[in-house]
């Protein structure tokens, strides 16, 4: 057993280190890929274990005016867009200082987006188009831009880059757009070059914090660009078309030194080698790892969960289950800064009100539960617009970070404890969905705002549930705990009287 002081210390080392790094590991998966049939796309949100999440429905309007400001919610920066005439009903899960960076959000006509991943061009490209620090788009503003007005994929990524080639990009970032037909990911270049590309329905995409698009075909209905991007590249010296070959976006744009080495490429490895154990990779010779793979075997859900929950276990890279490492040179996908993990699924089959699950994970993949939210939930509980950077005793982000800090002060002993009731939980409303959503199919069919109220009154039992088995799992990591520390330090007279 570790000791309680030791292990505080080691937490506070680790996110120490970790917390000046770059964030976010993406997982993208096309509907042949997949057990079930459907769409998938997953990602850790990572940066600040401060970083309360509230959860937010924003309503359809109609006859707007005005202007989009990233600066009136004391945004990242000047970004401003028009406001569509008639937005769209959408959901985010946003910050709760700014209710920007929306993380994960459907919108009414299906469209889903997950954003963004941070992802750094080269320093030689940025000399030739930096980016619009002050007044470019950033990962505040695309959830609400896009979900607000786009009623497809490919509309949305066509959207975003246009807005990246005309207002330019304020950072770098990945960001995966996804409906009933298609799933697409876009990468930025440098503050106004962009490529998207769509996910093979037969294969899955897998990045973290890099630049990993490659081929860029103009002619290609699946691919997506900036006027200019080869263009640019040529003029500037990025890419030389005698000598380098077949245009590389990744190769002419972004980063890739050995920062990426020990920070981005083992997370990528371990999903590839987790899904297609033939493929050997050597870690030091680079980003060789193949940009979409067909997997060995079909992707279940429970997979997606076990990929966001993945910090090397079983190896020596692990820099939990034998004592905190905060100096592991492997970052793993699942830290304890991760304020929120998610897997979005389209089911295209059903109805859009059930057919579009997201399973949200609040803090550390690795020690929450993914609760599913279905796109016919009408209404969040208080508590979930609640929350800031000081814990409190209602929100619900906090009562899964506080069971999660305590569990790291002795993660060997007290995270099995925590992860076999999640996993047995998830298990059981599993179960319980398959029921509901038949339930739904047939109720829909004589009466459907019967079917709608139905549906909203199982998911909000659903959330009650996991709130409640974490309130328990609290007390019952404090109980273990608590016996610990009095058995170090008991101080029993020699009489062994109190």
């Amino acid at each position: 057993m570790y000791s309680f002081k030791k292990c505080v210390i080691a937490l506070s080392i680790n996110m120490a280190l970790v917390s000046s790094g770059f964030t976010c590991t993406t997982f993208l998966a096309g509907n042949e890929a997949t057990a079930d049939g459907s769409i998938i796309v997953a990602r850790s949100a990572d940066s600040d274990a401060l970083k309360a999440q509230h959860f937010v429905i924003h309503p359809a309007k109609q006859n707007q005016t005005g202007i989009y400001s990233t600066k009136a919610h004391n945004g990242a920066n000047a970004f401003t867009y028009p406001l569509p005439k008639d937005s769209l009903r959408y959901t985010t899960v946003p910050n709760w200082k700014t209710q920007l960076h929306g993380a994960t959000g459907f919108n009414e006509a299906g469209v889903g987006v997950s954003g963004t991943e941070s992802i750094f061009a080269s320093p030689k490209a940025l000399a030739f188009d930096p980016y619009v620090e002050e007044t470019g788009i950033t990962e505040d503003d695309i959830p609400d831009i896009l979900l607000s007005q786009t009623k497809t994929a490919r509309e949305a990524v066509a959207l975003l880059g246009h807005i990246i080639e005309t207002k330019g990009a304020g950072e770098g970032f990945g960001v995966a757009v996804v409906d009933e037909k298609e799933l697409w990911y876009l990468e930025t270049g440098t503050g106004h070059q962009w490529m998207a590309q769509r996910v093979p329905n037969n294969q899955y995409f897998a990045t973290a914090n890099q630049g990993r698009l490659q081929n860029y075909d103009p002619k290609d209905p699946n691919v997506m660009g900036s006027k200019n991007l080869v263009e640019f590249a040529v003029e500037k010296g990025l890419y030389q078309p005698k000598t380098d070959g077949k245009f590389n976006f990744s190769k002419a744009y972004t980063r890739d030194d050995e920062r990426d080495r020990t920070y981005n490429d083992p997370r990528v490895w371990t999903i590839q080698k987790q899904l297609n154990p033939s493929v050997k990779q050597v870690m030091a010779e680079g980003r060789q790892s193949p940009v979409f793979l067909t997997p060995e075997k079909k992707v279940t859900l429970d997979e997606v969960k076990s990929i966001l929950r993945n910090h090397y276990q079983g190896t020596k890279h692990d820099p939990y289950s034998n004592g905190l490492n905060g100096k592991e040179e492997w970052r793993p996908i699942s830290v304890f800064r991760t304020y929120e993990a998610h897997v979005m699924q389209v089911r295209p089959e059903l109805p859009k009100e059930i057919g579009e699950v997201t399973y949200v994970g609040l803090g550390m993949a690795d020690l929450t539960a993914f609760v599913p939210y279905y796109s016919g939930l009408t209404s969040f509980p208080a508590n979930y617009a609640t929350g800031s950077d000081h814990a409190d005793s209602q929100s619900i982000y906090w009562k899964y970070r506080k069971l999660q800090t305590l569990v790291m002060t002795d993660y060997p002993k007290l995270a099995p404890v925590v992860q076999r009731a999640y996993l047995d939980w998830e298990a059981k409303v599993a179960n319980q969905q398959k029921e509901t959503e038949a339930q739904y199919l047939k109720l829909a069919k004589t009466d459907k705002a019967a079917a709608d109220k139905m549906l909203n009154d199982f998911n909000l039992r659903v959330m009650a549930d996991a709130e409640k088995l974490t309130e328990d799992l609290t007390n019952e990591v404090f109980t273990i705990r608590t016996k610990d520390i009095q058995s170090d330090i008991f101080f029993a007279n020699k009489a062994k009287k109190d």
